[in-house]
């Protein structure tokens, strides 16, 4: 499959090196509106076609597919004169500004028979492919929580706030698990250096009392990336700033029984073993788009398609006008 790569910023250059890597793909073109960053692509890939115009990218009828690695503000754009001009879409996160630009691109991309596939690298990684292994099989039992913190010193983005830029990763993975809709979302945050929201908390309420909580940060002075997940035979911690040990399993919880004719409750805490399963050692970008040929090649519908980063930003939006009340409950 040849592609042509529009944004070769911060994400773009990890693109283009997996998809020239990969025996399925190959390079043909990279668009990029930066001087500095088109002399970088040229120097790393002499044999790729480098422009400043991604017009002429998506126009290349040597190109089958686009890879979009740009700002949300410019993804619908470029992915709707994509799918016109017949080319299957790779799109960063978020998948669009708002869900009426994600819809007509899902419609666009149905009525031309074209696929999209969002960039929701996490789900790719060995950890959250152990995650959803001990959750499919029942390891944690049934789930009570999802609890992120997703915190570091920056990087500031102009066009979104801190939730727009972050918090996909874990809704993403938050889509991936639970495979329940949320019912309300509250999210509350505040800005303190430019005008948008650098520091922020959201709260996801689904059915069955699933409860998700994420915390989003520019300013922090240390990076944590770390999960709680809860449930009723197991809980999981998993610290992404871990070289080996990334997911621990503790076989802690509690048991509630109900003594017949009594309204108090008997509890009793369970303290077992904590173990570290094997987790798979990857580039999930890699993956990805290695599964976005072959989803193409096959027909197959991936599971991280517009669909699915329709779902994000829904939430994004819920969350967007939840801040605007100051913690308002939203809901979907």
């Amino acid at each position: 499959m040849k592609f042509g790569v529009i944004g070769y910023g911060y994400w773009g250059p990890n693109v283009v090196r997996n998809l020239a890597s990969l025996e399925d793909s190959q390079v043909c073109a990279i668009a990029e509106m930066s001087p500095n960053a088109r002399q970088r692509a040229l120097k790393a890939y002499p044999g790729i076609h480098v422009t400043p115009d991604a017009t002429e990218v998506i126009l290349s009828t040597q190109v089958d597919a686009v890879a979009i690695v740009t700002p949300v503000w410019t993804h619908y754009d470029l992915a709707k004169a994509a799918l016109e001009s017949g080319k299957h879409v790779f799109v960063e996160k978020p998948f669009t500004s708002n869900s009426a630009q994600g819809e007509e691109l899902i419609n666009l991309a149905l009525r031309k028979n074209l696929k999209i596939m969002v960039d929701h690298t996490f789900l790719f990684t060995g950890a959250v492919k152990k995650i959803w292994q001990l959750l499919d099989g029942g390891m944690l039992g049934k789930l009570y929580y999802y609890d992120s913190t997703r915190v570091n010193l920056g990087l500031f983005q102009h066009d979104v706030n801190v939730l727009w830029d972050l918090a996909p990763h874990d809704l993403s993975i938050i889509d991936y698990l639970i495979k329940a809709r949320p019912e309300a979302i509250v999210a509350t945050g505040q800005r303190h250096l430019n005008c948008h929201e650098d520091v922020a908390y959201m709260t996801l309420y689904f059915p069955e009392k699933v409860i998700a909580h994420i915390n989003v940060n520019w300013l922090s002075p240390v990076k944590v990336r770390t999960t709680l997940l809860g449930g009723e035979k197991r809980m999981l911690v998993w610290n992404d700033l871990e070289a080996d040990e990334k997911i621990r399993v503790y076989d802690k919880g509690v048991n509630i029984t109900s003594r017949e004719g009594v309204y108090d409750l008997l509890v009793s805490y369970r303290s077992g073993d904590m173990w570290a399963p094997q987790v798979e050692q990857v580039e999930a970008l890699r993956q990805e788009l290695a599964y976005f040929v072959d989803c193409v090649s096959s027909g197959r519908q991936p599971f991280n398609d517009g669909c699915a980063g329709l779902r994000v930003v829904q939430m994004l939006e819920a969350a967007s006008e939840s801040l605007k009340g100051k913690g308002s409950l939203v809901y979907l």
